[in-house]
């Protein structure tokens, strides 16, 4: 009855019912259920379609299974059009799937504020401004800020330099003019994260401040500076 109101369906049941033959649609002979080849078509009613999903879905036997699983279930007997947005939005609305569904990864932490130094030069950040246009041999600035004071030391460098370079030019023009900080904040840059500056800082107990993936804000003093 559903179907005949269904204007999708209407000219293809009256033509079934006059005898003729419709490219993958018949009539079953014994329910009278209309079939696409070889699956029962069920109405735009979303009443009847939540009744298929509760039983193929939600009931014991089934078990919430997923988007995927839930489809090919349904699909083996039935058939609407729209049928997989309407699965896939059924599915992920699932509360119980929702509290069941398993963590792939660790606790999320809390961002936490780097701690505010209390004397200049021992809580310091660092960050390389790269790419500019080349002057005097020079394609990139290497960035250090006092995180107390807020002064910033601008040393001009090359692209291509190394973690022993970075070392060289660290000692060169602040730790032998402040001497040696407690920490330093950075990104998570290749000469940053060098097995060599590592060793470095464990040596000199200079603690280390990387920041997250994708979270430049971590050094946000640095690039307000930049």
């Amino acid at each position: 009855k559903k179907l005949w109101q269904d204007p999708q369906y209407r000219s293809i049941l009256e033509d079934l019912g006059k005898g003729k033959s419709v490219l993958d649609y018949s009539l079953d002979s014994s329910s009278q259920l209309l079939l696409f080849r070889n699956w029962v078509v069920v109405p735009n009613d979303s009443t009847i379609q939540l009744s298929i999903l509760q039983k193929h879905h939600d009931s014991p036997l089934a078990g919430h299974p997923g988007q995927e699983k839930t489809l090919k279930l349904v699909k083996r007997d039935f058939h609407w059009s729209g049928m997989t947005q309407f699965i896939k939005d059924y599915v992920s609305s699932c509360q119980q799937c929702s509290r069941n569904k398993n963590i792939h990864h660790k606790k999320f932490g809390f961002l936490k504020p780097l701690p505010i130094p209390n004397a200049p030069w021992i809580c310091l950040s660092m960050e390389f401004i790269t790419q500019l246009p080349l002057s005097n041999s020079f394609d990139s600035i290497l960035v250090i800020v006092d995180r107390f004071s807020k002064m910033g030391v601008f040393i001009p460098t090359m692209s291509s330099i190394t973690s022993l370079d970075l070392a060289h030019l660290f000692i060169k023009n602040i730790s032998s003019k402040h001497g040696l900080p407690l920490s330093i904040a950075s990104d998570r840059g290749p000469l940053f994260v060098s097995s060599f500056l590592i060793n470095l800082c464990q040596q000199l107990k200079i603690s280390r401040d990387l920041s997250i993936a994708y979270h430049p804000e971590t050094d946000g003093q640095t690039e307000r500076v930049n």
